[in-house]
């Protein structure tokens, strides 16, 4: 099997195993409400990965190589607060790295940190997270540790959307992103898994094409 034949298989194996533990759910009738306010058909919450010590062992181990693969001169690995950190804390120590997280904004009492741990200026970090929507969030940690003297190699994901936006803004930031599975492995496994048909699959790529918009 290639390489690229070898990360489909391990992208629907890694969607399969999110549908079964409902870590992704797919509902056309009633859409879920996103914070942004978005009506989204599809729903990640890769928080239970947690809960299956299977699933977290795989995911681990994906992670871990999916970094000595695409970074293999990472130093040190960031996690995204806070759904990131689990995930990044468990390949940092499968790797024997060095890890620290990243909050959305700094503290608001003792030292005010943002970046929980320790950060040499100049070290090569990858950064972990757990999902990427809009990418808005998970850029804006790249951008404190730019900030702070880092040189951000990357960063890696447990899934992404995909959505063209997204794309546009990791490449404007110059960030390489890499993601365990993707939207199209899950609309793949879901059509084999006969969970959706033709017609539902035409909404959900409707909906990955522009999501702000998109409607039942």
């Amino acid at each position: 099997m290639n390489v690229a034949l070898a990360h489909m298989s391990t992208q629907k194996h890694f969607a399969e195993k999110l549908l079964q533990i409902k870590a992704l759910q797919i509902n056309l009738q009633q859409p879920y409400k996103w914070a942004s306010g978005w009506n989204s058909p599809v729903y990640c919450d890769n928080r239970k990965v947690l809960s299956f010590p299977y699933t977290r062992d795989f995911v681990k181990s994906e992670l871990a190589n999916m970094i000595l693969e695409q970074f293999p001169d990472a130093e040190v690995i960031a996690g995204v607060a806070t759904a990131g950190i689990a995930h990044g804390v468990l390949a940092a120590d499968l790797m024997k790295l060095p890890f620290i997280y990243v909050r959305s904004k700094p503290k608001e009492h003792g030292m005010g940190n943002q970046i929980e741990g320790v950060l040499t200026p100049g070290a090569k970090v990858v950064v972990v997270e757990d999902l990427i929507s809009t990418g808005k969030s998970s850029l804006e940690v790249v951008d404190v540790l730019r900030a702070h003297g880092a040189e951000v190699l990357g960063m890696c994901g447990l899934f992404t959307y995909g959505f063209p936006a997204a794309d546009e803004a990791f490449a404007q930031a110059n960030v390489k992103l890499h993601t365990i599975s993707n939207y199209t492995a899950l609309m793949e496994v879901a059509e084999e898994l006969k969970i959706i048909g033709p017609e539902q699959q035409e909404k959900l790529a409707e909906w990955r094409t522009s999501p702000s918009t998109w409607s039942i």
